[in-house]
């Protein structure tokens, strides 16, 4: 719902990060994939226009108009699709708004950070190399850590949860699109406030 925003330019781009394909439906890394669903069904507005090498969807949230982003470039490749989406909209970097996965944080625990490294997450990696900058903002969904040093960290971060960390996993996201709505409305600094215990 726009009421009478559309004419109004897009002022935040909010990217929510994953694999594209149904084998990754559910995995760990597409943790905010998940937030999107949940975007869809609190806006009703669904993520399905093809540009910028994403799925995309032109709504209003927080009060702002943004333009809410899948990228469908795979993980490693995402800052390609928040870049091009980023120079079209000429949004500055503290207006991009990105909600992934975070292998140090225990399933259904969510933080916010004002910026930062990738912290070895590839998709952040990517979109830091794109933009030439760490300084924008991001909700980070805990998915747990590997359960043992020796694990392989592609397997655990493309394996799926398990029924008790699903269900967690899901009211995460729900506190993912809540916390992105106040950020746009309200500041990032009462966000982080609320959301980040």
């Amino acid at each position: 719902m726009f009421f009478g925003r559309k004419n109004e330019p897009v002022s935040w781009l909010v990217v929510f990060l994953g694999n594209p394909g149904d084998k990754y439906d559910n995995t760990r890394h597409n943790a905010g994939f998940r937030a999107a669903d949940v975007l869809e069904k609190k806006t009703g507005e669904r993520l399905k226009k093809i540009k910028y090498q994403s799925l995309l969807a032109d709504l209003e949230l927080g009060g702002q108009r943004i333009l809410a982003m899948k990228p469908q470039t795979y993980m490693n490749l995402s800052g390609e699709a928040v870049a091009e989406a980023a120079r079209f909209y000429k949004i500055p970097a503290d207006h991009i708004l990105v909600v992934c996965d975070d292998i140090s944080l225990k399933p259904g625990v969510i933080r916010l950070r004002k910026k930062g490294s990738a912290g070895g997450h590839n998709g952040l990696k990517s979109i830091i190399q794109q933009l030439g900058t760490d300084q924008f903002p991001r909700i980070k969904m805990g998915v747990g850590a590997k359960p043992h040093p020796d694990y392989d960290l592609a397997a655990w971060v493309l394996g799926k949860f398990p029924a008790e960390d699903a269900k967690l996993m899901d009211d995460a996201a729900v506190r993912a699109v809540n916390a992105a709505e106040m950020i746009l409305k309200d500041g990032f600094d009462k966000a982080q406030n609320r959301f980040s215990k």
